[in-house]
């Protein structure tokens, strides 16, 4: 399923290079790093935190099957952002299915069930009609990526991003 390969491809983990240096892993998606200065990632992911109601609304909604939330790991590596799915919502309270490999991270592996810390999200995501909806991080890494990177992440993915 293309959705899938979405929410596999894009983790990243503020470390060391502005420009969202990519890590290949085999068997693994990408990792894109980031500064954890950099003021645009800043930027989206306090638009994700302020637009969550939008994500809250889009949990409700059973005709959308697509929904993540990225959620922030500290580690002695920095932070590791990875996306869960699977999203629940009870009593102010968020759970997810982690959906990739930690790099860094030792305390969880792929698959498990987390609660989510509301000041640990760094964004949301969910598709419509295969439009992307949220992402913030998600089209912030895309637009700096190379076109020949662009045109091969829009196809793997499947998603119409504006």
């Amino acid at each position: 399923m293309k959705i899938k390969v979405l929410i596999v491809l894009i983790i990243f983990c503020f470390a060391g290079c502005k420009n969202s240096d990519k890590v290949e892993r085999e068997n693994q998606p990408t990792i894109y790093n980031v500064e954890s200065d950099d003021k645009e990632m800043s930027e989206a992911i306090a638009k994700a935190n302020q637009t969550l109601s939008d994500f809250n609304l889009a949990l409700q909604n059973p005709k959308i099957e697509v929904k993540s939330l990225k959620v922030k790991f500290e580690t002695s590596e920095g932070n590791e952002h990875i996306w869960l799915s699977n999203i629940e919502y009870k009593d102010g309270k968020y759970w997810g299915i982690l959906d990739n490999e930690p790099e860094y991270i030792t305390e969880y592996k792929i698959g498990d069930k987390i609660e989510v810390d509301k000041s640990n999200i760094s964004d949301w995501m969910y598709l419509k009609n295969g439009k992307l909806f949220g992402g913030y991080t998600i089209k912030l890494l895309r637009s700096r990526m190379t076109e020949n990177e662009k045109d091969q992440f829009d196809a793997e993915s499947g998603m119409q991003i504006d």
